[in-house]
């Protein structure tokens, strides 16, 4: 059945109420989520979960994975986070699907749109890949732009798993020097 007027319309206000909700509730507790390496992997990957489901109020996940490569095997915590990373990507993407009218006519709609119906899915590999703060911008295009998800979740996994492996990496190499 395809959703249509009214219908899609109560659909994007609950998806984008249920993500802001979401992203208040792991602000207030971000203390609380960091409790969370004591599970090792499991831990690494939900911690990323967490701080990459937040939109725009940034929870440092990729200090957390520095942190985590000096401790456990780089690779192996850079596909936990990256992983992490990029299913809690959703939210942005959720967003950008259910907010579609708030995001539209936007400068940074504009130019983001433009570069993934210009350049592709490198697109979100390259914003997926380069830390900063902001991907959650990629996401809300590519909702908004009906990208198939597996698709903006495909190309956010390859830049983010990508982007952890270096922090992890990053931080085995600076325990290393010190060691």
């Amino acid at each position: 059945m395809k959703l249509t007027g009214w219908r899609l319309n109560v659909l994007r206000v609950v998806i984008l109420l249920v993500v802001i909700a979401l992203t208040a509730l792991l602000f207030i507790n971000r203390d609380k989520v960091e409790k969370l390496e004591a599970l090792g992997y499991p831990g690494i990957f939900l911690i990323s979960l967490f701080s990459n489901a937040t939109l725009i109020l940034p929870v440092p996940g990729v200090l957390f994975t520095s942190a985590m490569g000096a401790v456990f095997n780089p690779c192996w915590v850079a596909l936990a986070a990256g992983t992490g990373a990029t299913i809690g990507e959703l939210t942005g993407y959720m967003a950008g699907f259910s907010g579609r009218a708030v995001i539209e006519n936007r400068k940074w709609y504009d130019r983001v749109s433009g570069w993934m119906k210009k350049y592709g899915d490198i697109t979100i590999v390259i914003l997926a890949f380069v830390p900063n703060p902001l991907f959650d911008v990629a996401g809300m295009v590519a909702g908004a732009l009906r990208l198939p998800v597996w698709r903006f979740l495909l190309w956010s996994w390859i830049g983010k798993t990508g982007k952890m492996l270096l922090f992890a990496f990053g931080g085995a190499t600076v325990l290393g020097f010190f060691s």
